[in-house]
């Protein structure tokens, strides 16, 4: 049995010693192996795929950075335009003073007080253009039609002679700044009279 076992043991034996003298062709060093080399075709469109993400994300960039431009240009013309508001409706009431001194002033004065009263108009003037020159402009809203969106109706006024919803007097002159109101009119409005 001894003979048997040596002879069954040669075959497998022999079977390695052949294995080893034969090498597979996934053994060999020099067979070329598909994974490690890739596909020149395969290649060239991954390539293609990536230079046509990455123009698809430098185009996006751009983009928001043209996007985010225009709101940074459009809020610092805002700031130039709006941020003088909070000073500019405070100087309101200064400028309602001085058209109320002129107002007040007596018609006939003479010597001192009409210098006075004169020197108060080329104040309140001034004053005026001034705030024009910073997009403060006054509202003239005697004789016009009723803005709710420039005005405040304080009252109304019958008169069937104009046209009904027409500002016939002016309480407080209203501003604006820029395409903004800074301050309504405060008026009275016609009523009774044709619709406008």
């Amino acid at each position: 049995m001894h003979s048997n076992e040596k002879a069954e043991e040669r075959p497998d034996n022999a079977g390695a010693a052949a294995s080893h003298e034969h090498p597979s062709a996934l053994a060999d060093a020099n067979a070329e192996s598909p994974v490690t080399e890739p596909e020149p075709f395969t290649e060239l469109e991954n390539l293609y795929a990536e230079s046509a993400a990455l123009k698809d994300k430098v185009l996006r960039t751009m983009a928001e950075m043209e996007n985010l431009r225009r709101r940074t240009e459009k809020e610092v013309a805002d700031a130039r335009t709006y941020g003088a508001a909070n000073f500019a409706r405070d100087m309101l009431t200064f400028a309602d003073n001085l058209a109320r001194a002129i107002d007040n002033a007596p018609k006939d004065a003479d010597g001192p007080m009409k210098a006075l009263v004169d020197g108060v108009a080329v104040i309140a003037a001034d004053f005026q253009s001034r705030l024009a020159r910073h997009g403060v402009k006054k509202l003239e809203p005697q004789g016009q039609k009723f803005d709710p969106n420039l005005h405040e109706a304080l009252f109304e006024i019958p008169d069937e002679s104009v046209a009904s919803g027409t500002v016939l007097q002016v309480m407080e002159s209203g501003y604006t700044i820029g395409e903004r109101v800074l301050r309504p009119a405060k008026v009275g409005v016609s009523r009774g009279g044709p619709k406008a």
